[in-house]
């Protein structure tokens, strides 16, 4: 049985190494950044006080992404937030190699096209190369069942690259299809 190759992956052998090889004069393919990680990260104050929130989220999450998200722990005491370490404080879960890709191409080709109102993203990318982009609905994603949402939560998802400057990470992105505002 022959594995199946994503989309993406394949447009990014084919037609996105080339390119930027050209932008960039580079000598060699290796020198092309590539997409590393996406990590989809949910953090969930309300989860403090009900821990039902955190644990819906991580199946929202999980299923969104296709692999189990794990819950990520209060490191310090915070008083005020009534925070004790080691209690539950949010979701997150690391893509990589075939999943990244597929994900990559649902969140492009599915989900943002439902954000209402969408006039496009932001090019601001973090100073080397990384892109970091915030969802303000969970529902956007075809997962995600309207009618079993409990609360409306948020994520950010970060695309970390192989760029060494945000003109290579801006450039690299650009070539997926990231809608970004002109």
């Amino acid at each position: 049985m022959e594995k199946r190759i994503p989309t993406l992956k394949k447009k990014f052998n084919e037609e996105i190494i080339p390119a930027l090889k050209k932008e960039f004069n580079y000598s060699s393919v290796m020198q092309a950044p590539r997409l590393k990680k996406i990590v989809l990260n949910q953090g969930i104050g309300q989860g403090v006080a009900d821990k039902k929130i955190i644990n819906t989220a991580q199946e929202e999450l999980s299923s969104i992404a296709g692999q189990k998200a794990i819950q990520r722990n209060a490191k310090n005491n915070i008083s005020n937030f009534k925070l004790r370490e080691g209690m539950p404080i949010g979701v997150k879960v690391t893509l990589r190699r075939d999943r990244m890709y597929e994900f990559l191409e649902k969140l492009l080709v599915v989900a943002i096209p439902r954000i209402k109102d969408f006039r496009g993203i932001s090019g601001k990318l973090d100073g080397r190369g990384n892109y970091t982009l915030g969802i303000e609905e969970q529902f956007i994603f075809p997962e995600i069942e309207l009618d079993k949402i409990d609360k409306i939560l948020g994520m950010n998802i970060t695309f970390v690259t192989s760029a060494n400057t945000d003109e290579e990470g801006y450039a690299l992105l650009k070539q997926f299809g990231f809608p970004f505002k002109k």
